[in-house]
This record gives C-alpha cells, structure tokens and sequence, in this order.
C-alpha cells in the first residue's frame, strides 16, 4: 500500500501561488486541497472555473468575497482546524507570510514560505539541487527568491563541482511583474541597488553555507526575467569544457546560444512560449553558452544567464513539500519526479 497523498493548500493566488497550485495538480503524490485568498478578482473567478476550491485568508474578508461571487467554502483557519491539510504553501506578499506563521503554528501544519520572507522566518531555506536534506522533516521552509534560485543552481553548481574561490554576481533585474506594469514600475531609465553587497548574495548564502559571494543589482526598465553577470574566482585552474560539462550536468541548468538568435531577454520569453508550456512558463536557468569564458590562467569562469522570475522557483515549491513531509528523503529522486511532471529539460531546442 502506498503513502497516503500529502494534503495542500496555496495560501494567495497570484503569480507564484497560481502556478504553484497547477504544478500540485501534476504530482501522483500530492493533492490540492484549495486555493485561499482575500480578493474576488478575475484571477480567484479562473480558480473557480479549474474547479478549486476557494477559502478565505481572513475570517472578514469572508462576506467580500461572496459578495464578489466566489463561492467560498469557510476560512483558511477553519480548513486547518478541521485537519484536512498537512502543508500550506505560502504564496502571500512579502511580509503578510510571516504574519501567517503565527496560525501555521497554532494548528501545527507545516508550510512553504516564498523568498519576500526573511530566512528567520523559516530557519531553513530551501534550493532542492542544493540542500535538500537540510529541509528533511522542518515544520518550515522557505524556497528562496527567483534571483536567489538561479544563483544557487547556476554558481552553486560550480561550486559543489568546481570549487569557488569567490564569486561576483551583477544582476539587472526587471523592474516590475507583467501584471503590474499598467499601475508601478520605471520608464526611460536604470535605479542601482544602492546597497552592496545586494541582499541575493547574503541569500544565497543561506543555502550554500560556505560561498563567497558579492551581488550588485539594479533595475532595468523591463518586465521580461532578469539577467546576471557573474565572474566567478576558483580554487584551481579548469578548462572551458569543465565549466560547460557542469552546467550540462545541472538540473534545471540549460545552454541557450546567442548564434542561435538568442540574443536578449525577449528571446528568450519568445522561446519560452513557443515551448507550448502553461502561461509560457519556463523552469530551468537559460545560461548564454556563448557567454562562458575562462581566464588564461584557468582561474577565472565568466558567464552570463536569464532568470525567468514568475516560474523558476515553482519546482523548488514541490520539491520543498516532498522535503518536510518526507515523501522522499533523496534529492535526486524529488527532482527527478518534479522534472518529469513539469516536462523540465536539458535542451530546449
């Protein structure tokens, strides 16, 4: 006889907790419980129409949204007082997840918690390719943020192969979510981060517990993914093929080619629809193979990849519950499972 499925809800549903939501609904070993808000929009309205069931975040925004036409079950506390749900993911804004942790504990289930969260939020964060044992049995978790995520895969994978004397990272990040871009966002100009190191590199430190790093950001006047620098300092002296054969053997890691006509970030967002996936999401951290170079010496890698910033985090959702509930105990059989629900590749083309 098989485990039993382990119960989830998605706690906020928007462009993470929406996607987290689809992805539970590929997984033999997970179902999905509901989605819980505390808006009656046309995103809650589409949750409707997939057949979810809809709970409110709180108790009084209950009446609003029955008002608004969605037909809400009861509230989220109501739903974990019943026992029916052994994780929540957290997919709220930045901040109102650490407020919720309080009724997480109250009612001891466990839950995921996004990268808007601080670390201490959860204690644990969480890169599946990199630490996954670590997050084996917590009642918290937390995946880190996408920019976080793809430093974690991409320099992490060096790293564990490589040997990172010290990394520097340079990131343009977009400055605004699709969605967002009629109502916040810049025009006509670049904002730096004026804080060095940004908070990425302290981030993902918090997974990869012995990598120097230093991050530098700023925000470009785009809304398609963000794009890293990285100079990366090793230990000793390696060949071009040692860096490209560690990034082909990195799991949610891809070459792309600037010959091929991927030349910019809008390449890469047309190739990610053409894939024909969900809302043209893409998973993996497109590294420019044509980027990677390697000082004289052998001591030095240079490179440069996208980081699709509404999906790349969402397997590492998955991943994270099978790592708290102990549905695997193993990394690479998680990722493996989550990879071949989520037609995850290794060529895109």
């Amino acid at each position: 006889m098989g485990k039993p499925l382990v119960k989830v809800i998605v706690n906020g549903y928007g462009v993470i907790g929406k996607r987290v939501a689809d992805a539970l609904l590929k997984q033999e070993d997970m179902r999905l419980v509901g989605v819980s808000d505390v808006v009656a929009d046309w995103r809650i309205k589409l949750a409707v129409a997939k057949g979810f069931n809809i709970y409110s975040s709180l108790p009084d925004k209950l009446d609003d949204m029955r008002r608004g036409g969605i037909p809400v079950s009861g509230t989220l506390e109501e739903l974990l007082r019943s026992g029916g749900v052994d994780v929540v993911v957290d997919c709220t804004p930045a901040k109102v997840g650490a407020k919720n942790k309080t009724l997480y504990e109250k009612y001891g289930v466990k839950a995921v918690f996004q990268g808007g969260e601080k670390h201490e939020v959860a204690g644990t964060s969480f890169v599946a390719q990199r630490n996954y044992e670590e997050a084996l049995g917590k009642q918290f978790v937390r995946v880190v943020s996408c920019n976080t995520t793809a430093i974690c895969r991409v320099v992490g994978g060096i790293h564990e192969k490589l040997k990172v004397r010290k990394a520097r990272v340079v990131i343009i990040r977009r400055a605004v979510d699709v969605w967002e871009s009629s109502h916040t966002g810049i025009m006509n100009t670049v904002v730096p981060e004026l804080q060095v190191p940004s908070h990425h590199g302290p981030d993902a430190k918090t997974v990869i517990h012995d990598l120097d790093i230093v991050t530098m950001a700023a925000k470009g006047s785009h809304n398609l993914y963000h794009l890293h620098m990285a100079m990366i300092e090793l230990n000793s002296s390696v060949r071009l093929d040692d860096v490209v054969g560690v990034l082909n053997e990195e799991p949610r890691v891809v070459l792309v080619s600037g010959s091929d006509g991927i030349e910019g970030l809008n390449s890469i967002f047309e190739l990610a629809r053409d894939l024909g996936r969900s809302r043209g999401d893409l998973y993996e951290i497109p590294v420019w193979g044509d980027s990677i170079s390697v000082a004289s010496d052998g001591r030095e890698v240079y490179l440069m990849w996208a980081t699709p910033n509404e999906s790349n985090v969402i397997p590492e959702n998955i991943d994270a519950i099978r790592a708290i509930t102990e549905l695997e105990t193993r990394r690479e059989v998680s990722i493996a499972k989550t990879d071949k629900s989520l037609n995850i590749i290794k060529k895109l083309y």
